[in-house]
């Protein structure tokens, strides 16, 4: 890192805080705080959008995961076709119901209890799963790219990754409590411009130093059936029975992959409240769509940068670390050090310092959605429930008091993580939104389509999901037959924890689906009037074609012409 990298680093920093400051001006309702005074354009809340999605362990992770398993999570990028269902078919039953979360939505569907669960399992999976992943990654990316950096505090040598997880989450949590989300959705737009603009130069310089594409799919060529974007059931020469093969098996990620990216992408509170923060549903419908159209890229410029670094090391064109466990090699390459190793090593002085900056953008846009996003939960969904009729001002203070909690835990979990991730833990996070996602999704797709479902079928479906999901989860931890560090005694136990988390997300959506109906229909239905506008078969159609304008239609058409053309490319890319 050169002087010139620090600058571009620095302008970066100032140009944040300046946002910020320009941002935290107006705050004075709980309008302004949570949902920037619903006055946002598309633009803005696209680039939100994408940048909240895509963290430093996004990036990290994913250059990692192209140089190992190649195309295999290019499913859930090529996720923007979610995007659009979240623009066309779901905005406009929130943007019309005037609500600030998810929660809050469904008690005007269903009623309160139904409202306090979501709020509770959201809460909780935001400050023990999000939270800690982001940080951590973020960590991991200061500790590859500044190995020298250290700082001596209260007698103590700090090095590179403890300076660089607390440094971004205070200040993050600094500009998310002052700024409310107008500062996050601003802030997310500049973050999006840099990441793209990096990770393409990431992508062209490296190309370059291989020798272009075509060098590219002759090396990725030699290990094709690792690489490839459809994987078999049954992995080719292995005994597993097809249950427990985890690469990823193609029935797998048909079945799973829909069902976390609809609660993800069109029920998750962390990015549906960039679309009620727009001026209008036309705003918000386009928003939601430009976002899909910027979520196809991720595939190229972070996934496909990672099979180059392979290649190139490969070559040896850069040389990329082992992967170490207790000092025993345990793999050719690291893939969490693939990305950071080619910056150092493919970039010019500048763009170096740019591409640095983008990661700690990527890390500090997820941080701040995320903060912004617990905040608005626990203010609107919790404490104005336990404590109604508060004042508008007193609401904004409680909201910026309870980021500040969230930062302080996001804080309190680090030591921990960084204890725990090197054992397994890391993976597992990765693997809870497969658990988390089946019963929401299920509530709230028949909750919108079917007005049979009453508040009694959707609150024993989220319960006895969300219990199901944390019990595969808990016990996959422990049991297991694949790992020689799990019990394997006794052999149910063993069996549950085995069985592939893709398959698993399948089982428990159509239990989820089955405790709904089964439980509904033993109740009476709910009264039409009060679920007015909130089910399809209520929502007023002449109201909502009336907000579509033709540029939607065009640009959603570029969008799915790009996820076909892409579906469709790296299906055979390698054939």
């Amino acid at each position: 890192m050169t002087g010139l990298d620090w600058g571009v680093i620095g302008i970066y920093f100032a140009a944040l805080i300046g946002v910020v400051w320009w941002s935290s001006r107006k705050q004075d309702t709980s309008a302004d705080y949570f949902l920037a005074g619903r006055n946002i354009g598309w633009f803005a809340i696209g680039s939100s959008l994408f940048a909240s999605n895509i963290g430093s362990e996004h990036i990290v992770g994913l250059a990692g995961s192209g140089a190992s398993t190649g195309m295999a999570m290019a499913h859930w990028e090529m996720h923007a076709w979610v995007m659009l269902l979240l623009g066309w078919v779901f905005v406009p039953f929130y943007y019309r119901a005037n609500v600030f979360t998810m929660p809050e939505f469904l008690e005007k569907r269903f009623n309160a209890k139904v409202r306090w669960i979501l709020s509770v399992v959201s809460l909780v999976a935001y400050v023990f799963t999000k939270v800690s992943v982001t940080v951590y990654a973020g960590a991991l990316v200061f500790q590859t790219l500044l190995p020298e950096m250290q700082l001596t505090l209260f007698g103590q040598v700090w090095g590179p990754f403890w300076i660089g997880a607390f440094a971004t989450v205070v200040l993050t949590g600094i500009y998310t409590i002052f700024g409310g989300l107008r500062a996050v959705l601003y802030t997310d737009t500049a973050q999006a411009i840099i990441l793209l603009i990096g990770s393409f130069f990431i992508t062209f310089f490296g190309l370059k130093a291989l020798g272009g594409w075509g060098e590219l799919r002759a090396v990725c060529g030699e290990r094709a059936t690792e690489l490839a974007l459809w994987r078999p059931m049954v992995q080719a020469g292995s005994e597993l029975p097809w249950w427990k093969n985890g690469d990823f098996p193609w029935l797998g990620i048909m079945l799973a992959s829909p069902i976390i990216g609809i609660w993800y992408w069109c029920t998750d509170q962390y990015i549906v409240q960039r679309t009620l923060a727009a001026k209008n549903l036309t705003m918000a419908r386009r928003g939601a769509i430009w976002g899909a159209f910027l979520k196809v890229w991720p595939v190229m410029i972070f996934l496909v940068p990672g099979m180059i670094g392979w290649a190139l090391h490969q070559k040896g064109i850069i040389a990329i670390p082992a992967k170490l466990v207790n000092g025993v090699e345990v793999a050719p390459i690291d893939g969490d050090q693939v990305f950071a190793t080619m910056v150092m090593n493919m970039l010019p002085t500048g763009l170096r310092g740019l591409v640095v900056g983008g990661l700690l953008a990527a890390l500090m846009s997820s941080l701040s959605s995320l903060f912004n996003s617990c905040a608005s939960l626990f203010t609107v969904d919790i404490y104005e429930k336990l404590r109604p009729n508060q004042s508008e001002k007193h609401l904004v203070t409680v909201g910026r008091f309870a980021t500040s909690i969230i930062v302080l835990l996001g804080m309190a979990w680090i030591p921990v993580m960084y204890k725990v991730a090197g054992g397994g833990l890391y993976q597992y996070l990765q693997s809870v939104q497969g658990y988390l996602a089946p019963p929401i999704t299920a509530v709230f797709l028949l909750g919108l389509f079917w007005k049979r479902i009453n508040a009694q079928g959707a609150m024993w479906g989220l319960l006895v999901g969300f219990l199901l999901g944390m019990a595969k989860l808990t016990i996959q931890a422990k049991f297991g037959t694949l790992d020689p560090t799990k019990v394997a005694d006794p052999a149910f136990l063993a069996a549950i924890g085995d069985f592939n988390f893709l398959y698993a997300s399948g089982v428990l959506f159509l239990i989820s689906i089955a405790v709904v109906i089964g439980v509904s229909f033993a109740h009476p239905a709910q009264d039409e009037a009060s679920i007015a506008g909130l089910t399809y078969a209520s929502l007023d159609k002449k109201e909502v074609r009336a907000s579509v304008e033709r540029f939607d239609i065009v640009l959603t058409a570029v969008a799915v012409v790009l996820i076909v053309g892409m579906y469709l490319y790296f299906s055979f890319w390698l054939n």
